[in-house]
């Protein structure tokens, strides 16, 4: 059960699971992670606490150390800040041995869809415009999940027809 067995079952059952990588953290903190063998360039994945780290074409394996780092700094955060974090310490430490062009932020956490999902492609600066991005959304989230629950005690968007 839990990220192991979820990891275990969806690598085992992935057409051309030699070429990708698959990561999960469980509702207990619990993390797995799964590299196949040939995925390309630098590659390898880490466990820290309460998450996982996995890339592959990476300048290095210092990469996932500083995202595991960043993530674990202050869990005080929400997580989609902790993650950006995790991404920015990740760029900073030399990111991928070429350039980055697409970042995402999938979150779901206390409701059971994703709460924020947000993506950038074919970006020069990917993981900064997801930052802003997220800056616009961070504020609104909680407003948008309360109308999903319940839109009887949603606060109003000062909308045409909102009232």
């Amino acid at each position: 059960g839990g990220a192991e067995g979820a990891v275990s079952a969806v690598s085992g059952a992935a057409s051309y699971a030699e070429f990708r990588q698959l990561s999960a953290v469980d509702s207990s903190g619990q993390a797995a992670v799964f590299s196949g063998a040939s995925s390309l360039g630098v590659n390898g994945h880490l466990v820290g606490e309460s998450c996982a780290a996995a890339g592959n074409l990476l300048a290095s394996l210092d990469v996932l150390s500083a995202c595991t780092e960043a993530f674990a700094a202050d869990q005080s955060l929400p997580i989609e800040e902790r993650l950006l974090r995790a991404l920015e310490a990740g760029l900073a430490q030399g990111g991928e041995a070429g350039p980055l062009h697409s970042s995402g932020l999938l979150v779901a956490d206390h409701v059971e869809w994703p709460t924020t999902n947000l993506r950038v492609d074919w970006s020069d600066a990917p993981i900064a415009d997801l930052r802003a991005l997220w800056d616009v959304w961070a504020p609104q989230k909680d407003a948008y999940v309360t109308r999903a629950l319940d839109p009887t005690s949603a606060p109003s968007y000062g909308v045409p027809g909102d009232e």
